[in-house]
């Protein structure tokens, strides 16, 4: 079992020495990239995932990590058994389902909101026991929820939950402290079932839109994850990293 312990001073090669971190949605795109990072940074990683394969392979990617076989729609309330200690839990998964609501079934439906909003809640809820005055918490909203999709009306919905979600929280949670990030377009394994082989070229137009011309990369929200991670000034914020996109 993996400990970790308060540093009353961050160094700035590791800030995060001997921290526990979970990730959940570790093992591909924005909460892989944020492992990796951590792991540089000194911490131990938990990476949380469906998919057993993924799983086994982000961890090695990173150079180690202790592996959760879960999934956010339906986390179990031992998720977090063999874990003494949380210091920091980023929640990342969930799929984006674009659809008009004519023609989305209820399962469509509930599935959406249960992985943007009610099993994020309830993995939060399980880990309630583990977490402590120090420690942080992460969620994922969107910019849906700013600048919503004409077929994306459920999405919206669960991504703008979560930034109500993350204010309320900070104030509930007190003195913890839960922030969310709202990433733009960010070119990650996502997109790649969204758009199939238009990706490309979706991108390079979209990126020629934007006022940093240019799409995010999963190393770029991970740098802001964990700078909402160690900022110990910073509760009930939603980061919006997103190239300008909410601007035009």
């Amino acid at each position: 079992m993996q400990t970790s312990t308060i540093p009353t001073e961050n160094t700035q090669s590791q800030p995060f020495q001997g921290q526990n971190i979970v990730i959940i949605g570790g093992s591909s795109g924005i909460g892989l990239a944020t492992a990796r990072q951590a792991k540089n940074a000194g911490a131990n990683l938990f990476l949380v995932s469906r998919n057993p394969q993924r799983l086994r392979d982000a961890a090695e990617a990173i150079g180690g990590a202790t592996q959760i076989v879960a999934d956010i729609a339906a986390p179990q309330p031992a998720i977090f058994a063999g874990i003494d200690r949380i210091d920091h839990l980023l929640i990342t998964a969930g799929t984006v389902h674009l659809q008009s609501l004519k023609d989305q079934s209820e399962a469509d439906l509930l599935k959406v909101i249960s992985e943007r909003l009610i099993g994020p809640l309830l993995t939060v809820k399980a880990a309630l026991p583990l977490l402590h005055a120090a420690s942080s918490i992460t969620m994922t909203s969107g910019q849906f929820a700013s600048r919503p999709a004409a077929i994306g009306a459920v999405v919206a919905a669960a991504v703008a939950a979560v930034e109500s979600t993350v204010r309320a929280l900070a104030l509930e949670l007190s003195p913890m402290r839960i922030n969310a990030v709202s990433p733009g377009w960010v070119d990650t394994p996502l997109l790649d079932g969204l758009m199939g082989e238009a990706k490309r070229q979706v991108l390079e137009q979209t990126a020629s839109t934007l006022p940093s011309r240019n799409i995010g990369r999963p190393e770029d929200i991970a740098q802001a994850i964990l700078f909402l991670m160690a900022n110990r000034f910073v509760t009930g914020e939603v980061l919006h990293i997103d190239g300008g996109g909410r601007l035009v």
